[in-house]
C-alpha cells in the first residue's frame, strides 16, 4: 500500500472549515457528489460527440445510490468519464482544485452541456458524514484504475484497483451516531430517496436506487408482496425547460400540486425563457388561496432557486418584492454567481436584473387579468389585495405607481368592486376629488351620515372596509392628478360660493351656541360647526387634519400605541328639529343644553364606530330626556 500523502497546499484547519462551516445542512453531501457524478458523465458526453471512436449509447449515462446498512457503507457510482492518477492527484489531492471548471474552461463550453461544479470543495462535504471516503475510479483515457481513500485531514493514499470499465465509485463509511447526532438517516433508502428528490430532481441523467415496494398479489393467501426493483427516481427533465406548446393546464396543475404550494389550485401560471443579459427560466404560479399563515410573521416568501437543475436555495427571498410574496415557483439558472458552497447567493448584478424582471412580468400578468379576466382576478384579489395595498404604503410609496391600478374598492355607484381607473372614468367634469368613505362594513357605510351630500350631488364614493385601506390611499396621495377626499373631511370641495357665504353666514349666527357646547364638551372635540353635508341626520363627526377618525381607531389598536388621535368637530344639521331645541336650551335652561350636547356628542361617537367614553353618564343622560 502506498504511503499516506499529505494534501497539497492546505490545512487540516482549511478541511476543518469546509466540514463544519461552509455547509448548513449536512444533507447537501449528497447534492454535491450527485452533482459531481453529472459532471463526470457530462465530460463523458462531451467526449462522445468529439471522438468518433467512442460508441454513445445513452442509456449507458447513468448515477446509482446504494446502501449496506449492516456494514454502515453509502455508494454513488457513475458511469462519467472518470479520472486518471494525475486527476486522482490534482481533484481530490488539492482541495479547492475543480477539474470540472478546468475542463469548463479548456473545452469553451457554454451552452447545451454545462458543468455544475466550479470551486472543487463539494467531494469533500462528504466529510461531514463519513469516517472513511473510498474512491475507485477508472479513466475513459486509460486502461488503469485506481483506489483513492482518506479518512480526513490526515491524507490520502493512491493505489492500483481493479475496475472493469470507465467511470466512478464513492464508498462512503457513515459515522456512527452520537449523542448530538444521528447519521442513520444517510443510510436509510426513503430518507436518500426524499434528499434526491429535493436537490437533484432534475439532474439530466437517470439516478437509480433499489425501490422496494407493496404489490398486489392475485392466487395467493397474501394480499400484496413486497417486490424490489432498480427503479429512476429522478425527474431528469424539469417542467420549466419543456416546450410551452407541449405543456397542458393540467401540467402545470400537476407541477404546482406535486411541489406542494398549496391545496388549490392556482389561478395563473407565468412560464419564462429568457435568454438576455442573463439567461434563466422561470415557472410561477399565482395562486387562488392563501395559506393559513400568509397574513402573519411566520410566512416566509421566496421562490426556489435552482442552478443547471440543482436546487440552491428552497426560499429565495431576494427575487420577489414584499408585495408579490404570494407568488410561488421556481427560478433556474445558470448565469447566478454562487458562493463555496453553493447555498447562499452573491447579491450581484444577475440577481438583481432577474428580480426586476420577474417583478415586471408578475405585474403584467396581473393587469391582463384585471383586463381579460375579471372574476378571476377579483378572486384573486379578494385572498391577496390586502397585501397590494401594504405594498403601496411600504418603503414611503417608492411602489405605488407599480400597483395603483391592480387596487380595488366597492362602488357606490356601481355596486361592485372598481379599480381606480373606471372610477376616475366616471367621473362627472364638475367633480374634483375621488371620494371615499371607512368603515367596518358595506353595510356599515351605507348608513354613514358624512355620505348624504356626496350622494346628492350624484358623485361616487368608494367604500373602505380595511384597515389598510386609508393609509394606502393617503401614501398615494392622488391618482391621475385627482386626490382622495374623505367623505368626513371638513372640507368636501362641493359647495358653490352662495352656499359657502350662507355656511359663513349659519356659523356666524350660531357662533355663541357652538362655543358653549364646545365649552361643555370640555377638549373632546377641535370645533363645532353648522353642518353643510347633512340632510336627514342630526349629527356627525368629521376630521380636521391628516388623521381621520377612522385612522385613529387603528392607531389605537396597535401594541405600539401612542394616543394618535384626529381633531374631531361636530357637525350640527341646523335643518333638524334637534337643533331648535337646542337654540331653546341655550336661550332657557343651560343644564338641558349640557344634557343635549352630550347626548349628541356620544350619539356621533356611536355613528362613528368609536366608544361611547362613559356609557353609565349616557345612559343616565337618556333617562332624563326620557323623563
Amino acid at each position: 500500500m502506498t504511503a499516506t500523502k499529505q494534501f497539497e497546499a492546505e490545512s487540516k484547519r482549511l478541511l476543518d472549515i469546509m466540514i463544519n462551516s461552509i455547509y448548513s445542512q449536512k444533507e447537501i453531501f449528497l447534492r454535491e457528489l450527485i452533482s459531481n457524478a453529472s459532471d463526470a458523465i457530462d465530460k463523458m458526453y462531451y467526449k462522445a460527440l468529439t471522438d468518433d471512436s467512442i460508441t454513445f449509447n445513452p442509456d449507458d449515462f447513468y448515477i446509482k445510490v446504494s446502501t449496506d446498512q449492516e456494514n454502515r457503507i453509502l455508494k454513488i457510482e457513475d458511469t462519467g468519464v472518470g479520472m486518471t492518477r494525475e486527476e486522482l492527484e490534482e481533484n481530490l489531492g488539492t482541495i479547492a482544485k475543480s477539474g470540472s471548471l478546468a475542463f469548463k474552461n479548456e473545452n469553451e463550453i457554454e451552452d447545451g452541456h454545462d458543468i455544475i461544479g466550479q470551486f472543487g470543495v463539494g467531494f469533500y462535504s462528504a466529510f461531514m458524514v463519513a469516517d472513511t471516503v473510498t474512491v475507485y475510479t477508472k479513466s475513459a483515457d486509460s486502461g488503469e484504475a485506481f483506489k483513492w481513500e482518506s479518512n480526513g485531514a490526515e491524507g490520502y493514499t493512491i493505489d492500483p484497483a481493479d475496475k472493469g470499465t470507465h467511470g466512478t465509485e464513492i464508498y462512503i463509511k457513515v459515522k456512527e451516531n452520537s449523542e448530538e447526532e444521528s447519521y442513520d438517516e444517510f443510510l436509510d433508502d426513503n430518507r436518500l430517496q426524499s434528499i434526491i428528490k429535493k436537490y437533484s430532481d432534475y439532474i439530466r441523467y437517470p439516478i437509480k436506487m433499489e425501490v422496494t415496494e407493496q404489490q398486489p398479489q392475485e392466487d395467493t393467501e397474501e394480499e400484496t408482496v413486497e417486490v424490489t426493483e432498480e427503479k429512476t427516481i429522478n425527474n431528469m427533465i424539469p417542467l420549466w425547460k419543456k416546450n410551452k406548446d407541449e405543456l397542458t393546464e393540467e401540467d402545470y396543475e400537476a407541477f404546482y400540486s406535486e411541489k406542494h404550494y398549496g391545496f388549490d389550485k392556482p389561478l395563473k401560471h407565468i412560464h419564462l425563457n429568457i435568454d438576455g443579459q442573463v439567461r434563466y427560466q422561470a415557472l410561477l404560479f399565482i395562486p387562488e388561496q392563501p395559506p393559513f399563515d400568509y397574513y402573519t410573521h411566520d410566512y416566509e416568501k421566496g421562490l426556489e432557486l435552482y442552478s443547471n437543475g440543482v436546487l440552491i436555495m428552497e426560499k429565495c427571498a431576494d427575487l420577489l418584492p414584499d408585495y408579490f410574496s404570494f407568488v410561488k415557483g421556481i427560478v433556474d439558472s445558470e448565469d447566478l454567481s454562487l458562493n463555496i458552497s453553493r447555498e447562499m447567493l452573491q447579491h450581484d448584478r444577475q440577481l438583481r436584473l432577474i428580480a426586476k424582471n420577474i417583478k415586471n412580468k408578475i405585474r403584467k400578468e396581473l393587469q391582463g387579468m384585471l383586463k381579460n379576466e375579471r372574476e378571476n382576478y377579483e378572486k384573486f384579489f379578494q385572498s391577496f389585495g390586502r397585501q397590494l395595498k401594504f405594498g403601496v404604503q411600504m418603503d414611503f410609496g417608492s411602489h405605488k405607481d407599480d400597483l395603483k391600478d391592480l387596487l380595488l374598492f366597492y362602488s357606490s355607484k356601481e355596486k361592485k368592486m372598481v379599480s381606480l381607473a373606471e372610477y376616475v372614468e366616471r367621473m362627472p367634469e364638475d367633480q374634483q376629488y375621488i371620494y371615499y368613505a371607512t368603515g367596518d362594513s358595506i353595510d356599515r357605510i351605507e348608513k354613514l351620515p358624512q355620505t348624504e351630500m356626496v350622494r346628492d350631488k350624484g358623485y361616487e364614493i368608494l367604500y373602505f372596509t380595511e384597515d389598510i385601506d386609508e393609509f394606502a390611499i393617503k401614501t398615494m396621495m392622488s391618482y391621475d392628478d385627482k386626490q382622495f377626499k374623505s367623505v368626513a373631511s371638513g372640507d368636501l370641495g362641493i359647495e358653490d360660493e352662495e352656499e359657502e357665504e350662507q355656511e359663513k353666514s349659519e356659523q356666524e349666527e350660531n357662533k355663541s351656541l357652538f362655543e358653549e357646547m364646545k365649552n361643555q364638551l370640555d377638549g373632546k372635540v377641535k370645533d363645532i360647526r353648522a353642518s353643510k353635508r347633512l340632510k336627514s341626520h342630526p349629527v356627525c363627526l368629521a376630521a380636521d387634519g391628516e388623521v381621520s377618525i377612522e385612522m385613529e381607531k387603528i392607531l389605537q389598536q396597535m401594541p405600539d400605541n401612542q394616543n394618535i388621535k384626529a381633531d374631531k368637530v361636530l357637525e350640527i344639521n341646523i335643518n333638524h328639529d334637534v337643533y331648535s331645541s337646542l337654540k331653546e336650551a341655550y336661550d332657557n335652561d343651560k343644564e338641558k343644553l349640557k344634557l343635549y350636547t352630550n347626548l349628541l356628542y356620544n350619539q356621533a361617537l356611536l355613528i362613528e364606530g368609536l366608544p361611547v367614553e362613559d356609557p353609565v353618564a349616557f345612559t343616565n343622560d337618556m333617562c332624563k330626556v326620557m323623563d
